[in-house]
């Protein structure tokens, strides 16, 4: 019988999401895959997906709170 711990999985930077509420609209938020810290790989975004990020980053506290990182489910 092993007793050694089973080593961790490392995350992959996809294990996370970047998550912009909405201000106005309970519920309602847009979400990009990021690293821990919340970077995200702006070249890995559909174009959709890049403007819908570029315009939650522009009105962060008119419609959208600020950002945070969370872990995928």
């Amino acid at each position: 019988m092993n007793s050694r711990p089973m080593p961790l999985m490392p995350l992959m930077p996809d294990d996370y999401e970047l998550r912009f509420e909405s201000l106005f609209h309970a519920g309602r938020a847009l979400a990009f895959p990021c690293d821990a810290q919340g970077g995200v790989r702006l070249d890995s975004l559909s174009d959709k997906a890049l403007q819908n990020y570029l315009f939650a980053r522009a009105v962060v506290g008119r419609d959208y709170a600020t950002p945070t990182v969370q872990r995928r489910h």
